[in-house]
């Protein structure tokens, strides 16, 4: 592959790289590229918005460069002010290191980790840890206060009298540091970490280096459609849910932002969506998509390309009748995919799947033979807590044997087993252990 068709192959879903000449001249080296990216460990859990950047990483690494991937234990500590609207509270390096320690099996659900040709994991604080104060005042001097200020989350904060720790300033120094032992070629990052990658280039020419390109991905949204993929939002698709719950998730992906979960999760082009579109309308293309990405990503590590020429490969076809599409499957993978179909649409019409999580009680939580609904709720993991089962159930979001329950006051005779229901899809069958 020529350096032009390889860059034109990675600026797929990208939102900017900076500055793009400076990318072609290093594809057109013919070298081994290092690719750059720093994780935050202070939520180790993976969904697909981190896939977003994970994925165009393995594009790097299929072309033969290098990933190394930074956890930030030591920058974890000053925290990342990055979108924030207050200081964010410093872990201990302790803390950070017990989050990371998953990082790499996860990632390794899209990266090849297990070359260490193509992967390496660092940990920031081999070189910041001994940083003496004599370096610390170096990289200090290399930006103005008024250059931190133009940052939007800084701007924002200081204009608003909200108080900003001097420490939170040197956050973007410590991640530009981490360029200068790496070496790297390329920095990846959301659009919320530009200014941080940029202040990366800034760093490494003061210490003598070539300047890395900045790959500015974008951020991919969350379920609800307005705020960006976060499970502290649970508006999140995680990369290790199973089939079933993975394939219902991306059937709630909203229509206007479908197009760009087939551009940033997949590999399908633009013109096979619109004849998705065309064939099988909303819910069509939403099958399509769900079924791709669920297939995908129930294999222990995704494929190169998640596409047409993929679904066709694990058995699976799409046939569009009306407004609809209809799954074919040929093959273990594929008809796994199928049956979380079926799951999902038997669901949508108000039925009870067969397959779901099983909970097992015993006399020592009733009280002559019974058991008050909203801890019947709780004992089996659907709410937090009584009150919220009380609150659900006033509000009509809570069913048993699908009926819709209406009295949190209620008290329920378990004496076989019965279905409790949280919203459309949300199941777990309580079984009676009466001994």
């Amino acid at each position: 592959m020529t350096a032009e068709a390889a860059l034109q192959q990675l600026k797929r879903g990208t939102v900017e790289i900076i500055p793009e000449e400076e990318m072609l001249r290093k594809l057109e080296s013919g070298r081994q590229l290092v690719i750059k990216l720093g994780l935050d460990p202070t939520r180790p859990d993976i969904h697909l918005g981190h896939a977003v950047v994970l994925r165009k990483m393995r594009q790097f690494q299929e072309l033969g460069h290098k990933v190394v991937l930074i956890i930030g234990d030591f920058t974890a500590m000053i925290g990342d002010p990055s979108g924030r609207s207050k200081t964010r509270p410093p872990l201990t390096l302790e803390e950070t290191r017990a989050n990371a320690r998953s990082y790499v099996e996860q990632v390794g659900k899209i990266l090849i980790t297990d070359d260490p040709e193509r992967f390496e994991m660092r940990y920031n604080s081999e070189w910041l840890e001994s940083l003496g104060f004599k370096e610390v005042v170096r990289l200090a001097s290399l930006l103005t206060v008024a250059q931190m200020l133009e940052r939007e989350d800084f701007k924002n904060r200081y204009t608003h009298r909200i108080p900003i720790s001097l420490h939170e300033f040197l956050y973007p120094l410590a991640q530009g540091y981490d360029s200068v032992p790496t070496a790297c070629d390329v920095e990846m990052g959301g659009t919320d970490q530009r200014f941080n990658l940029l202040v990366g280039r800034e760093v490494q020419a003061a210490y003598g280096l070539e300047r890395q390109v900045a790959f500015i991905m974008p951020i991919l949204v969350g379920l609800d459609g307005v705020e960006k993929m976060s499970k502290s939002l649970d508006n999140y698709v995680g990369i290790y849910d199973d089939v079933d719950t993975f394939y219902a998730k991306l059937m709630k992906v909203p229509d206007g932002v479908l197009r760009q979960y087939f551009e940033l999760c997949t590999d399908v082009d633009g013109a096979e969506v619109e004849a998705f579109l065309a064939k099988g309308g909303m819910v069509g293309a939403h099958r399509v998509l769900a079924a791709l990405l669920s297939a995908a990503y129930s294999l222990p590590r995704i494929p190169a390309r998640i596409d047409l020429a993929f679904a066709q490969e694990v058995g699976l076809e799409f046939g569009f009748t009306g407004s609809d599409a209809r799954l074919l499957a040929k093959g273990a993978l594929a008809e796994r995919v199928l049956a979380a179909d079926e799951r999902y649409r038997s669901i949508a019409q108000g039925g009870i799947p067969e397959k779901m999580p099983e909970v097992r009680l015993g006399t020592e939580v009733l009280q002559r033979g019974c058991i008050p609904v909203a801890r019947l709720f709780t004992l089996a993991g659907l709410t937090p807590s009584n009150a919220e089962a009380r609150r659900l159930i006033e509000q009509r979001g809570l069913r048993l044997d699908g009926e819709v329950l209406t009295d949190p006051l209620m008290e329920v005779r378990l004496e076989r087993p019965i279905v409790l229901q949280r919203g459309k899809d949300r199941f777990v069958r309580v079984i009676p252990e009466l001994g």
